[in-house]
C-alpha cells in the first residue's frame, strides 16, 4: 500500500466523518473529489 492509497483512505474517512457531523462544508467535499481523482489516476497508471 503506497502513500497515495493511505491519503485516499484518510480523505474518504474524513469526508464520511465530516458528512455525518456536518463539519467543514465544501472543503470536505473538495477533499473527497481530490481523493477520487487520485484513486482513478492510480488505477489507470
Amino acid at each position: 500500500m503506497g502513500i497515495l492509497d493511505i491519503i485516499v483512505i484518510l480523505l474518504v474517512i474524513s469526508w464520511l466523518g465530516g458528512f455525518s457531523l456536518h463539519l467543514g462544508g465544501g472543503l470536505i467535499h473538495l477533499l473527497l473529489v481530490i481523493a477520487v481523482i487520485v484513486f482513478i489516476v492510480r488505477l489507470l497508471g
